[in-house]
């Protein structure tokens, strides 16, 4: 399993229902669930993101999906970024020429 960081901004939609983040974080758990991709953490963050998410899926292809199908119903856009454990680190040094 690989490990991702989701950084997310709500879109003007997003902040006008902002009520409803909650919810929409327990849908966005949820769905991950069902694709098979754990949610380690969800926070709600001041500064330059509002919703940090750390998941951990599969593959690229299935982080992939999950933040289009998130991003997709139009209350957020999301930017993934692949995130490496202390393990991954020691298998990457090890490469290293």
């Amino acid at each position: 399993m690989a490990y991702y960081v989701l950084l997310s901004n709500f879109t003007d939609q997003g902040i006008k229902t902002i009520k409803d983040t909650q919810k929409r974080a327990e849908a966005f758990k949820a769905t991950a669930s069902k694709s098979g991709i754990k949610v380690h953490t969800l926070l709600w963050t001041l500064g330059q993101h509002d919703v940090v998410a750390i998941a951990e899926a599969d593959d690229d292809i299935a982080a992939t999906a999950l933040a289009l199908s998130i991003a997709s119903l139009g209350n957020i856009r999301t930017q993934t970024l692949r995130a490496f454990d202390t393990a991954d680190m020691a298998k990457i040094m090890a490469k290293m020429a």
